[in-house]
């Protein structure tokens, strides 16, 4: 018994040793972009260059000891120098001025309005996951951990994502990767959002329609209770349509997708009805794959159930359950589940997946590309599965008796805090 415990107490201390040798590995500071031909970014002229070589990031490499107890992540992804194009606000879109900052907790991010009218974010493609650190982590010198997990999202999966959501008949963004030299149009962001690498995309809400859809403008999932609230039965969301982008979600393993994570096109019908038709956005954390002994036991369902690596089988549907889909698609007919597991099995066909990986530098899908399109043909293949049980586990939830995430302040009655659709909300005109 006591050689029992002298083996388990020498186990704990080299747990302790090589946690302590990984975290310490990681610089606390956020990692610039830095320039493969060694140059600095500040040295050079981007008006007479129309693309940037670059790595994203080299913040996350590490050692093997790192890798075994962090996951190997993306890092090498993270790391890969790949070029992008330079952009300059007074020519890109037209002309674009700033509206202001974005509010993102780890994402930096700017508000543009184009010429035409069209509300556009810069995201930025790093991260800056410190203010978010909770502070046990901080007081146990593990915010490196926290840190670190960026590593687990794919630099490049919003691309991706948009490229499958177009195969998939699924409303996204748009988004593009593009590097923002420091520039007089930047004015007081100049030197926080200069030299940076962005995903520019259209915003989840405008005053201007530039969708396909006969709409009046885009707005957000607090502005939708507000109208839903105006309008009564006249104001219905296209139900199939989100069921689909859910499912699709499922696919690329998407497993943020909180209200704020949406937008709403409001598609003008006869009689002054409205149909509001979800828009994806923020594809952050599509394809997220987390390994490594700590990531392993900080992910467990019984310890952060939302937060889910992408496998191929999916390894806990409930943590894929939001408020959002309860709020929207309980008591949803079976059918429409089915039905769309089936559309999207046919759109997302072998040579659809293929075509969207296209989008892809080949340093990029030489890394990780062969993987991720197994996991992805995977989760198709099996979707009706995964279909009949997220309906299922939606159903067997409550109804939501708290607000949707961003909606706290919203002027609603009771009635429509619990669903969407419920059939106590009075008939208005």
């Amino acid at each position: 018994m006591k050689k029992l415990l002298v083996g388990f107490l020498m186990i704990i201390v080299l747990f302790i040793g090589l946690l302590y040798i990984s975290v310490s590995s990681t610089d606390k500071k956020r990692s610039s972009v830095t320039v493969t031909s060694g140059k600095k970014l500040e040295n050079i002229d981007f008006r007479k260059h129309d693309s940037i070589k670059l790595a994203i990031s080299t913040l996350y490499e590490g050692e093997e000891i790192k890798n075994l107890m962090q996951g190997s992540n993306y890092r090498q992804t993270w790391a890969t120098p790949v070029k992008f194009p330079v952009a300059y606000l007074d020519t890109l879109k037209g002309g674009m001025k700033i509206l202001g900052e974005g509010g993102g907790h780890q994402t930096h991010s700017l508000k543009l309005l184009a010429s035409n009218g069209v509300e556009y974010s810069l995201r930025s493609v790093n991260k800056d996951p410190a203010p978010v650190v909770p502070e046990i982590a901080k007081k146990l010198g593990l915010e490196n951990v926290v840190i670190d997990g960026i590593s687990a999202q794919h630099p490049y999966g919003a691309i991706l994502a948009a490229a499958l959501s177009e195969k998939a008949g699924v409303l996204h963004t748009h988004p593009q990767m593009v590097f923002i030299p420091k520039q007089k149009k930047l004015g007081k962001y100049n030197d926080q959002y200069g030299n940076h690498l962005y995903l520019l995309e259209y915003e989840t809400e405008s005053d201007v329609n530039w969708t396909s859809f006969d709409a009046d403008k885009i707005i957000e999932t607090d502005d939708l209770q507000e109208l839903k609230q105006e309008k009564g039965d006249k104001l219905h969301i296209d139900k199939p349509a989100l069921v689909r982008a859910r499912l699709f979600d499922i696919i690329i393993g998407d497993w943020d997708r909180h209200a704020k994570q949406w937008g709403w096109v409001l598609k003008n019908e006869k009689g002054n009805y409205i149909t509001a038709i979800p828009l994806a956005g923020d594809r952050d954390n599509a394809f997220f794959d987390i390994d490594g002994i700590l990531p392993e036991i900080l992910t467990n369902p019984h310890i952060q159930p939302l937060v889910r690596p992408y496998n191929k089988d999916i390894d806990y549907m409930k943590g894929l359950v939001y408020p959002f889909d309860v709020y929207f698609l309980k008591d949803t007919p079976q059918e429409v589940f089915i039905n769309q597991a089936e559309i999207l099995q046919k759109n997302l066909n072998d040579k659809a997946i293929e075509e969207a990986f296209k989008v892809w530098p080949d340093t990029i899908y030489k890394l990780t590309g062969r993987e991720i399109k197994s996991k992805i043909k995977y989760r198709r293949d099996h979707l009706k599965e995964y279909a009949r049980s997220f309906k299922n586990i939606i159903d067997q939830k409550g109804y939501v008796d708290q607000p949707l995430k961003g909606s706290d302040d919203v002027d609603i009655d009771k009635a429509l805090i619990k669903c969407f659709e419920c059939d106590s909300i009075s008939n208005k005109k």
